[in-house]
């Protein structure tokens, strides 16, 4: 691959002098970001591995240590070299972050079951990052299906991001750019272009443009059917267009650009702006998780985990949990379960229309 020809030794040594802490944050960054890309080869991963290995201490280590700076451009440093610790330049000494996080009171994150392939999720599950070039999309653990809730996002990147509502219809379709905002089953506020998306349609708010540190607050209230956005506790006029599809079912949800990253709080810390005015509830309060939905596992080690899962021979064909009892008619498709087959509006083999599922036992 050309990438492999690219990767030079003059091209190492330029890239890794850049991790000096003491250039620019922004080249580190983006040295990181361009080590990350090499080594999506497996010949450039070794290159660059050999190369941290030949040093007397590892630079991603260092950064690593700005994961949680008030500096807004240093905490992506260390995001994006704890990740690439964890995920591409494993050190056999240096413990996961997965296995050391603190998960005291943590009981709503962002989910790493229902989220694009390419965004990337921290340890605790309450940081998401882009640095793919397609649009990547992610919803929260927690369902809501009435009452009035809040959540809170510091925004860590000024960039296109779309953070509000989804329900489970609200598709990802990262590869053709859309994301929550972009059907009729999600909303989204969007601070970059000063938006307000819904079914991929935009209208302008009145909010300035959003900048590194400040923080977007998002109400839904279900029984009266609107939302309001809150950007550093200045609130927007009222939004019902996701009601006119959806009823309950909603999730916290958010889609990133190329480069862009935030911090959620699903309430686990004080909120920064509670809305004074409204009684609501948080997520962290009222959701529960377990101690293995609560891990976020470096991609290799998830996929080794599959790797070892055994499929009974008549799991459902989507889920592979549940049973395959349902034949789609008239195609006579099987394989799906009674819950995937209920999701389903066209048969997944053949996209036919789908009159009737028949349990077959």
């Amino acid at each position: 691959p050309s990438s492999v020809a690219l990767l030079t030794q003059d091209t190492i040594d330029y890239l890794f002098t850049n991790l000096d802490p003491c250039m620019n944050t922004s080249v580190i960054l983006f040295s990181l970001i361009a080590l990350e890309k090499f080594a999506q080869t497996s010949v450039n991963k070794s290159t660059i591995n050999q190369q941290l290995e030949s040093k007397p201490e590892n630079p991603l280590e260092r950064l690593e240590s700005c994961v949680n700076s008030p500096n807004y451009a240093q905490r992506q440093v260390g995001f994006c070299a704890q990740w690439c610790l964890d995920n591409l330049f494993i050190k056999k000494e240096r413990p996961f972050t997965y296995e050391n996080v603190d998960r005291t009171n943590l009981n709503a994150m962002l989910n790493s079951n229902d989220v694009s392939e390419y965004l990337k999720i921290s340890a605790d599950g309450l940081t998401a990052r882009c640095d793919a070039s397609s649009f990547e999309s992610v919803r929260c653990t927690f369902q809501v299906d009435s009452g009035v809730w809040y959540y809170e996002v510091t925004i860590v990147t000024s960039g296109v991001m779309q953070i509000g509502w989804a329900t489970r219809n609200s598709k990802f379709l990262n590869h053709e750019g859309y994301g929550i905002g972009d059907d009729e089953y999600s909303l989204a506020y969007d601070g970059c272009r000063q938006l307000i998306w819904y079914n991929a349609a935009s209208s302008s708010h009145t909010h300035p443009c959003w900048k590194p540190g400040d923080v977007l607050g998002s109400l839904l209230d279900v029984e009266h059917s609107y939302v309001i956005f809150f950007l550093n506790g200045n609130q927007l006029p009222p939004c019902s267009q996701l009601f006119q599809n959806a009823r309950s079912g909603f999730f916290a949800a958010a889609s990133f650009m190329s480069f862009q990253q935030c911090e959620f709080n699903f309430g686990r810390k004080p909120f920064k702006f509670p809305p004074s005015k409204v009684k609501f509830q948080c997520f962290n309060n009222c959701a529960t998780l377990s101690d293995e939905e609560k891990k976020i596992l470096p991609r290799h080690i998830r996929l080794e985990k599959l790797r070892q899962t055994s499929v009974r021979e008549d799991s459902c064909s989507l889920c592979f949990d549940g049973s395959a009892t349902v034949r789609l008619d008239p195609c006579q498709h099987t394989g799906f379960c009674v819950q995937c087959a209920l999701q389903l509006e066209v048969c997944p083999m053949c996209r036919s229309k789908i009159d009737e599922r028949a349990e077959i036992g």
